[in-house]
């Protein structure tokens, strides 16, 4: 292949890496179906390929809807212990994010929310929603009729629009929710955990893959509880991170989090929905299955001091 030709497919990686991000709720998935979408590209008529960011972005698509439909996909899902794969605040994988719509459509709540559409449903809600496609190319991608993208359109985003209400965060709000949350958690005292939390908030984690499925908890007493009770440090604990990791503010998919980390791994993430001036959803994610960009990404990244230097 000519270096025109990989220039232009280059370029334009990112974007479709992020897309396929969207689709599938996976890097390692997304990073995938981009390798699958450049060997089309390769082995394709590029002469006859009129507009190719337009052909690449249908690969993509397809290629993604592909593989949420298959019997594996469909198996891990429907065992409930599936989760979206976190990405540190910068990653590329999580751009566009010049609308609100575009940083919403890649928090881990809305990636979940996802999950209860349609293979097509999601397909067009992340198109029109994060990529701005008008219903005509959408249609084209999709092989659907215009009047069809509109309808699925409407009742993907009704259908997310009903239960997400969490607002965006800026950076410095991030840190200081981080802060009190990590300084409630440590006291002891389970009162001041419940005193941050909504009256319906919730807890979900994937109990760093052991369990074999997403623990859930509801009510701010249980939810309250259960964050008391793993942020207490035990030997056990310890050696299944492997030591004592230290506990940094940041970002992940847009949301504030907790991050511990061991020198460069990171080894758990807690993100932080937000309502207001109060916690909705603490969502844990340990499995190393989960965590392998994420720590790619830290060990590039200058952190800052830890709130806690040892846990």
């Amino acid at each position: 292949m000519d270096a025109t030709s990989v220039e232009l497919f280059e370029a334009g990686r990112n974007r479709l890496a992020s897309l396929a991000y969207r689709l599938l709720g996976s890097a390692a998935d997304a990073e995938d179906v981009v390798q699958d979408a450049f060997l089309r590209w390769q082995a394709a008529d590029r002469g006859h390929i009129e507009v190719p960011e337009a052909w690449l972005t249908k690969v993509v698509t397809n290629l993604a809807l592909d593989r949420l439909r298959s019997a594996r996909a469909r198996r891990e899902r429907a065992v409930g212990a599936w989760v979206p794969e976190p990405l540190l605040d910068g990653d590329p994988m999580l751009g566009p994010a010049d609308t609100a719509q575009q940083r919403e459509s890649v928090t881990l709540a809305v990636l979940m929310l996802l999950e209860r559409l349609s293979p097509v449903q999601r397909a067009v809600y992340v198109l029109r929603e994060a990529f701005s496609y008008g219903h005509g190319e959408i249609a084209q991608i999709l092989d659907i009729t215009e009047s069809a993208s509109q309808q699925h359109a409407h009742r993907a985003r009704r259908r997310v629009a009903a239960e997400r209400d969490t607002a965006e965060v800026d950076r410095a709000l991030a840190r200081r929710v981080v802060e009190a949350f990590v300084e409630a958690a440590s006291s002891g005292r389970t009162e001041r955990l419940v005193a941050l939390l909504t009256d319906d908030a919730v807890a979900i984690t994937d109990g760093a893959g052991l369990a074999g499925k997403l623990l859930r908890y509801s009510s701010p007493e249980r939810v309250a509880a259960v964050i008391r009770a793993g942020f207490t440090p035990t030997p056990a604990k310890r050696r299944l991170a492997g030591g004592s990791p230290s506990i940094h503010a940041g970002v992940v998919n847009g949301s504030p989090a907790m991050i511990a980390a061991l020198a460069d791994r990171v080894v758990g993430v807690v993100l932080l929905d937000v309502r207001g001036d109060r916690i909705a959803a603490v969502r844990g994610i340990a499995s190393q299955e989960r965590l392998g960009r994420l720590s790619e990404q830290w060990r590039r990244g200058d952190h800052g001091d830890p709130l806690i230097a040892s846990w």
